[in-house]
């Protein structure tokens, strides 16, 4: 099974299976002299575990970070660098009866269909549980862009049909963990904590969206044609499970506007050059422009809902069954450090790039 690396100079290998004995993450091209603790990756992990409120999975996973390599008295080395979590609440068994069901909008055929088997115990590497590595490595991604001034933010814009109109701009984001939903609105928090809670007691789930801003990002990451910023963004962000998409600026409101409209103008102050509007998202011709970058991604609701619903088994009957385990109702609490995580991977490896052509 090919397909679980990403990136080209900062690159990540992630391993294991949802009910295996681990999860872990391989990073190859980390540079030397990073402060690097397990504390520092574990305060990353605390933003996904399961468990930390009334609307997640009650999966109880400590999720604590064990460095094995590339780190020496807390600095990285240069050298690949290996970090491992511990799978310590499985329950495999409550996964007994799915063994042979197809549950719907689940990999469970699919991946039987391309691969011969699959491990029904939580989805195997199919499970959501195969980004605590992902954010694990962003925590390392996480501490190269602070050195650069750069900084990831994300946070809950709509559940359902509950919108937070406010702008970014107008928002104190570093007030995203304050409540349970990492939403940086109280009031609407409060709305989309109550909804969620509805939605989870009536045995179904529910999807929304994830608005992102990167503040500090410097002139020149991205390169045409194939490795525009915003295409390796979207990748990343795609490749998270339950997101079906992702728009970058104004998006598809753009659609509906002139080019007149739409247009960012240049201008400039004390020779810094900035546009006068953003609708471009911080990105221009798949190169950043130094502006903020600015995208939205969409989740859809969680596949596994405690409602009986119509499937096939294995061997192609038709039967009804009703989903069991520990799984969310709404994904975008604990999807925010994800896409913190991926963007700030993403990022890395094109800072990275970019020294390289420089040199």
């Amino acid at each position: 099974m090919a397909g679980n690396s990403f990136g080209k100079l900062f690159c990540i290998t992630t391993y294991g299976e949802s009910h295996g004995p681990a999860m872990g993450v391989i990073i190859d091209g980390c540079p030397p002299g990073i402060e690097l603790t397990e504390d520092m990756v574990n305060v990353e992990l605390a933003r996904r575990r399961p468990g930390q409120s009334a609307i997640v999975s009650q999966r109880k996973e400590q999720d604590q970070a064990i460095i094995l390599s590339g780190v020496y008295e807390g600095i990285t080395t240069g050298t690949p660098i290996a970090i491992q979590i511990n799978n310590e609440d499985p329950k495999s068994k409550d996964y007994k009866s799915l063994e042979n069901i197809f549950r719907p909008s689940h990999a469970d055929y699919t991946y039987k269909a391309k691969y011969g088997f699959r491990d029904h115990r939580g989805g195997g590497r199919a499970s959501a549980r195969e980004t605590v590595a992902r954010v694990a490595a962003g925590a390392v991604a996480k501490r190269i862009l602070l050195q650069e001034g750069i900084e990831v933010f994300s946070y809950v814009q709509s559940v359902g049909n509950i919108f937070l109109e406010k702008e970014y701009q107008n928002l104190d984001l570093n007030s995203i963990d304050a409540n349970e939903v990492r939403c940086p609105d109280a009031e609407t928090a409060k709305q989309m904590f109550q909804y969620i809670q509805a939605v989870k007691k009536n045995g179904n789930s529910i999807g929304g969206t994830i608005f992102t801003v990167v503040k500090g990002c410097p002139v020149g990451l991205g390169a045409p044609v194939f490795d525009k910023l915003h295409a390796d963004i979207g990748k990343a962000i795609l490749s998270i499970n339950a997101c079906k998409g992702i728009e970058f600026g104004s998006g598809f409101e753009g659609a509906k506007m002139l080019g007149s409209e739409h247009n960012d103008v240049f201008s400039t102050d004390d020779d810094k050059v900035f546009t006068l509007t953003n609708h471009s998202g911080g990105i221009q011709g798949g190169i950043s422009n130094g502006m903020d970058i600015t995208f939205r991604s969409v989740f859809k609701p969680v596949a596994t809902i405690i409602k009986e619903q119509d499937t096939l088994d294995t061997n192609f009957n038709k039967i009804t069954f009703k989903g069991v385990g520990r799984h969310d109702p709404c994904v975008l609490p604990r999807a925010v450090p994800i896409v913190d995580s991926m963007t700030a991977i993403v990022l890395v490896d094109h800072f990275l790039r970019n020294l390289k052509l420089k040199k």
